[in-house]
């Protein structure tokens, strides 16, 4: 047990002193990522408060409890404000699970070992591009695992979204109405190839793509009217850069190209997910600016124990809350004991209906486990909140090679504005016998990234 010099307030003066300082490096009692390199563990990088709910609470929230209406109060400060609003008016609850310590569960296990191999060696050339200290495209990892400043939390967000080589996602969405109906279901594909920074490779890069930073491809298996529809993005490197952007709609039967630009739409009817969405970073890096850390907290995350593998077939999950019970999703919540609070501005979207985003980041894994936009008038829009896990549930496991996988579960999308709710999950099958792919290898381009691929789905 350590000396009982931090008390409960500790923490708190201990944030409140890096944000008046502007510091944004991460640990409280030593610093994060050499003690990561050194034991893989949190342990001895915060105090018992930072690691511990019951201790953060004095007593009043524990593992096992479940956040609701009567005791929200308690863990308002580690709440966003729609997830605080959804659970106070809405009915959400929030199951409470332990703190995770070993970082290696919160990481694709070869990603993990490049972060590590790679730590230091990420810089941004003269145009904001992260480029290697010998000036070559990134190699692999986060390239900031300590990052400094919004563009270097950024930077770990973009470079490698789903932090695979390679990833295809079997998704099942619902979009719920604001009076707690089912108005729409979705089945659909989302395809993932990183071109540069790859972990399960021979070499970081793929031949003859290294201007480039990943493809990505969704097309949609159900219902009948929207099976089909297609898009496919292809990145530059260049984050100045616009992707190039092309679309397959089956009522036209036939590829073209789609305003690249316009990121803020809903990718078919009633459903609240926009290209800008993805990963809390969507959008080309240097299409946004003006980014600043605003603060350092703990916060309530959704990073572990949210893989229903062994109690459900499919990987769907249990509903609760809004007006017909079936607005929320049930998800596993744990005290993350550091997030950057960062804040961006759209810069390369002159008619963009977004003004800024506020995303928080935990800094064990530089990933976003909150992500809020703002309209044009600077009031809250909608939220985009995942939940990630290890895929393993008891003596159940998906594995990645050797290891557990890691991935995203779900995600709940809710625009505030218009009460309108998207939650989808990562399906182990959906409509079309479609289902999860990780570090495939070069077959994923031919087989789901090519304009030929997305008419062959939609036909």
């Amino acid at each position: 047990m350590r000396i009982r010099k931090y008390d409960s307030g500790f923490s708190r003066r201990a944030f409140l002193e890096k944000s008046l300082k502007g510091v944004a490096a991460a640990g409280v009692l030593a610093p994060l990522w050499p003690e990561i390199a050194r034991s893989g563990t949190i342990d001895k990088v915060y105090p018992d408060e930072l690691l511990s709910i019951e201790l953060y609470t004095k007593g009043q929230v524990k593992p096992g409890d479940v956040i609701t209406a009567d005791n929200v109060e308690v863990v308002k400060d580690l709440l966003d404000p729609i997830a605080y609003r959804q659970v106070k008016e809405m009915g959400r609850r929030i199951n409470i699970v332990e703190t995770t310590t070993d970082v290696t569960k919160l990481f694709p296990h070869e990603y993990l070992e490049a972060t590590l191999r790679n730590a230091g060696r990420a810089k941004f050339d003269a145009n904001g591009n992260v480029v290697t200290d010998d000036g070559k495209p990134w190699i692999g990892g986060n390239p900031f695992p300590n990052a400094q400043t919004g563009e270097e939390a950024f930077a770990n967000l973009t470079m490698s979204w789903g932090r695979h080589d390679e990833s295809v996602y079997g998704v099942r969405d619902w979009d719920i109405s604001p009076n707690g109906t089912l108005s729409y279901q979705y089945d659909f594909i989302w395809a993932e190839q990183n071109t540069v920074g790859l972990v399960n490779k021979p070499s970081p890069y793929q031949a003859g793509a290294e201007d480039k930073l990943r493809y990505q491809a969704v097309w949609f298996t159900s219902p009948t009217d929207a099976k089909g529809t297609a898009f496919l993005n292809t990145w530059h490197y260049d984050q100045r850069k616009f992707p190039e952007l092309l679309g397959y709609l089956p009522a036209f039967k036939r590829v073209r190209n789609f305003p690249t630009n316009q990121r803020f739409e809903p990718l078919v009817p009633g459903i609240t997910i926009f290209l800008s969405d993805a990963w809390a970073a969507g959008d080309p890096m240097l299409t946004w600016g003006n980014y600043k850390v605003i603060g350092t907290k703990p916060h309530l995350g959704a990073v572990s124990g949210n893989w229903s593998g062994k109690t459900n077939p499919n990987w769907e999950r249990e509903v609760h809350g809004g007006p017909q019970g079936q607005t929320f999703f049930e998800d596993y919540k744990e005290l993350v004991p550091e997030v950057l609070v960062v804040e961006a501005e759209p810069i390369g979207y002159p008619r963009a209906p977004v003004s800024k985003k506020r995303v928080y980041i935990d800094v064990r894994n530089m990933m976003f486990v909150s992500y809020l936009t703002y309209d044009r008038r600077g009031e809250i829009w909608k939220s985009f909140e995942p939940a990630f896990s290890q895929y393993k549930d008891g003596d159940a496991a998906y594995m990645d090679g050797a290891h557990p996988l890691w991935s995203w579960t779900h995600v709940h999308s809710h625009d505030v504005q218009t009460n309108r709710m998207s939650r989808f999950v990562q399906a182990k099958q959906i409509t079309g016998g479609f289902g999860p792919e990780y570090n495939i290898g070069p077959s994923i381009y031919d087989k789901y990234l090519t304009a030929q691929a997305i008419r062959r789905f939609g036909t």
